[in-house]
């Protein structure tokens, strides 16, 4: 399909929503209220993104799979018998059964459930029954999505073209070095069902103008609810995480060249108040420093890829979220706690110690989203100014928007 090919599947009432939009303010209320918006957002903004699905140490061996779903897609992850992660949609190419059905697994070969076409882990259509004698196996392969690993972080993305943003990674992947992403393990998933609109629940992470009256604990150990605070303490902090073997440097939209929508990236290290090591209730380490890091610098680092895909990383543990689609106004927070890979519960980290920050912040995000798409639900909304603390949410609309 064409760029233009696209321009004009855009439902009507999308152009119609498009005509309307404000520049800086919130977008109108059909974004979020709209069955057919919902439906094209899946289709050109969800597939033709790079999409977080896991870590490398969920598939450590030939043949483990994962599988991850969003709206009404499905994606097989899996390692192949040669060690290479592979992707493919979960559409059996004969009548289109589900194949995996399980999060997680182990198998040789990929069988569907429904008539037993037998998939290689390739996606390689190995045995289809009865086909009779012109059927040729080798048009009806697997259709597959694209792979990217970043620090053992593992990205899809369904489009034939995905946006480029291999080279943007190139400035992370510098700052990341020292904390050694890919030598970590999965100490804890969490999902948080919501019933709002998933861009209503990006909109919430890319801002902290909410974060004082919203999160209290949240709020006595990060600088981020204050850009004032952020400034004060930012001197302070690039000595400790240079102590540590952290360097100090920012990346972000005045750093790459965007070179298309969904390419950008963002990684800025910011301070957390005095008196916390971590992002913990106490403000003490809560596990073995990640990498070459030498200890904690009380300091937490923000890394976008994309939009869709957001870490918080501090010192000795890091925190991954997506904001997954299910339906319309139906939306799954998921958290991902992450420690270095030799790191024991029970030894060397309390798991309900690590998790408590960032389940506490998102009890309190559920809540305040789910009144945000209650309020938007009125007759009476009309969209409202952002903050100057709200660009990231701009930065998103003119992401989202140049997409679709």
């Amino acid at each position: 399909m064409t760029k233009q090919d696209r321009i004009n599947s855009r439902p009507a009432e999308l152009r119609e929503l498009m005509a309307r939009i404000e520049p800086g303010h919130a977008l109108p209320q059909g974004f979020y209220t709209s069955q057919a918006v919902y439906e094209h957002d899946i289709r050109e903004y969800w597939n033709r993104n790079w999409i977080w699905v896991g870590h490398e140490c969920q598939i450590p061996e030939p043949g483990d799979y994962l599988t991850f779903d969003y709206g009404p897609e499905s994606v097989i992850v899996v390692r192949d018998q040669q060690g290479e992660v592979r992707a493919h949609m979960n559409v059996c190419r004969h009548r289109g059964s589900r194949i995996c059905t399980e999060a997680r697994g182990k198998a040789r070969v990929l069988v569907c459930p429904y008539h037993a076409w037998t998939f290689e882990l390739s996606g390689k259509l190995r045995a289809a029954r009865d086909m009779g004698p012109d059927f040729d196996p080798s048009k009806w392969g697997l259709f597959p999505a694209q792979v990217m690993i970043f620090e053992g972080l593992i990205f899809v993305c369904a489009a034939q073209e995905a946006p480029p943003i291999q080279e943007a990674l190139k400035a992370v992947a510098e700052l990341a070095a020292p904390m050694d992403l890919a030598n970590m393990k999965v100490a804890h998933e969490a999902s948080y069902p919501l019933p709002a609109n998933w861009k209503l629940a990006v909109e919430n992470y890319m801002e902290c103008f909410h974060c004082a009256p919203a999160h209290l604990e949240y709020a006595r150990s990060h600088t981020l609810k204050d850009p004032a605070d952020v400034e004060k303490h930012a001197d302070a902090l690039a000595e400790r995480s240079r102590a540590i073997g952290l360097p100090t440097g920012t990346v972000g939209d005045d750093d790459v060249a965007i070179s298309a929508p969904g390419s950008g990236v963002f990684w800025r290290r910011y301070p957390l108040y005095d008196g916390y090591e971590t992002g913990s209730e106490t403000g003490a380490p809560l596990a073995p420093p990640l990498g070459q890091l030498t200890g904690c610098d009380g300091g937490a680092t923000d890394f976008c890829l994309g939009t869709l895909n957001n870490f918080l990383i501090y010192a000795d543990h890091a925190v991954g979220y997506r904001f997954v689609p299910r339906g319309l106004q139906e939306t799954d927070i998921q958290i991902v706690w992450m420690v270095r890979a030799d790191a024991e519960e029970g030894r060397d980290y309390d798991l309900e110690a690590l998790k408590w920050l960032w389940h506490v912040t998102t009890l309190d995000d559920e809540r305040i989203i789910r009144l945000n798409q209650a309020g938007l639900n009125s007759t009476f909304f009309k969209p409202g100014p952002l903050s100057p603390m709200e660009t990231s949410v701009q930065s998103f609309y003119d992401d989202y928007l140049a997409t679709i």
